[in-house]
């Protein structure tokens, strides 16, 4: 009899998960017919069975919910050589959008873009801001416009990333060592944007952002592990593992600003001889006059300028210990050049080059940004939209 009552009771419990087990399972295979239209772009019911292994009816009834929620839509026919004409369906990039920020010492980038990664609108705008609550006015004020520009309802963007130099402290809530930010550490600065925008915010180097956005869409893809080396008024580096961003233990990883350099008058940072000012403290040294800035220096040695080249060949050569550093450390098989400098790789790189064959046996290809100015704004859509797809499919598909 004790037998019977617990296989009753066994019964009773088996039938009160499967519900639960059947909503499981179809939110699974929801979220696999989902992410294989991501992959495919467009695909039929008949495809979408060959590449899942799930069958016909599971298909057509998992694409029926996706459909009601807003989440796929029909996007045209294929008639094979045999057969019927095909339904073709494809992910709705409406369904969601997500924000992407870039905090620069000269420029302010602010991206919104649908779920297929397409931006619908963007601003770049200069940042005059000398104080943190000037600076976070300006984000809060460009993303809105942003907004306002894209004509999307600002409840549909679900998620944000913001780029900025430093590091970001959860447990403090506030942006560590972004030196050449003043004030951006103070404590409650992204707590503010975030209620002011009503958007959830996360905060992310922006080096380690630009190396995402050059292996999501740029000279990266494909790459079992690269650094990203962004050069501009600071110095900072982003490293992808196996298509993973890695960080460190506090999130530090990458911040070879701060390694020590043998400066004249005492020791120095990397980052005070490997960046924009340290181009222009060159030329002047030798004896470059006037108001000098990176690029002015970078025209005038594509000018021929004697004081200029040697400047420009003096960074190479700064910028070639960077890259010997990151070799013996990190075994890349490529080294990105990007930022401010790295844009003038048309002159940097051969003097790069040939002094890392001098320094190390170590020969990583080294490569210009593909992305440019843009990396680290499109390292942060990248890094949004990942979120923002998980929260837009839990959300719509829930309420089915």
């Amino acid at each position: 009899m004790r037998e019977n009552g617990a296989m009753a009771a066994s019964d009773v419990m088996e039938q009160q998960e499967q519900p639960w087990s059947r909503r499981r399972l179809r939110s699974t295979n929801e979220r696999l017919l989902l992410d294989r239209l991501r992959t495919l772009g467009a695909a039929s019911r008949a495809q979408l069975a060959r590449e899942t292994g799930l069958s016909k009816p599971t298909v057509s009834s998992a694409l029926a919910s996706l459909e009601t929620a807003g989440l796929v839509h029909e996007v045209g026919t294929h008639t094979p050589e045999r057969g019927r004409t095909a339904v073709l369906y494809a992910p709705d990039p409406a369904a969601g959008y997500a924000l992407g920020v870039d905090i620069g010492r000269g420029w302010l980038r602010v991206a919104v873009a649908d779920l297929d990664g397409t931006l619908v609108a963007r601003a770049d705008v200069r940042n005059r801001a000398r104080a943190s609550a000037a600076l976070a006015d300006l984000v809060v004020g460009t993303a809105r416009q942003v907004i306002a520009t894209s004509d999307v309802d600002p409840a549909e963007v679900v998620h944000g990333v913001v780029g900025t130099p430093g590091v970001y402290d959860a447990q403090q809530r506030r942006v560590r060592y972004a030196m050449h930010l003043p004030g951006w550490g103070r404590a409650g600065l992204v707590d503010r944007m975030r209620e002011e925008l009503g958007v959830p915010l996360e905060v992310h180097n922006d080096a380690n952002l630009a190396a995402l956005g050059e292996y999501t869409y740029g000279v990266g893809t494909g790459s079992r592990l690269f650094a990203y080396i962004l050069i501009g008024t600071g110095l900072g580096m982003g490293v992808v593992s196996e298509g993973r961003l890695f960080t460190g233990a506090h999130g530090l990883a990458g911040e070879i600003g701060f390694l020590p350099w043998p400066g004249r008058q005492k020791p120095e940072r990397l980052e005070d001889a490997v960046s924009g000012v340290a181009v222009v403290e060159a030329a002047r040294e030798f004896g470059m006059r006037g108001q000098l800035t990176a690029k002015a220096v970078f025209d005038a040695a594509r000018q021929g300028h004697p004081a200029a080249l040697r400047a420009v060949e003096l960074e190479g050569e700064r910028i070639a210990h960077t890259v010997a550093a990151a070799a013996a450390v990190l075994d890349p098989d490529l080294v990105v050049l990007g930022g401010g400098v790295g844009h003038s790789v048309d002159l940097l790189l051969r003097p790069v080059q040939e002094h890392v064959r001098t320094l190390t046996p170590l020969r990583p290809r080294i490569a210009p940004s593909r992305l440019g100015e843009d990396a680290v704004l499109l390292g942060a859509v990248a890094t949004a939209l990942d979120t923002a797809r998980d929260l837009v499919f839990e959300r719509r598909a829930a309420g089915t």
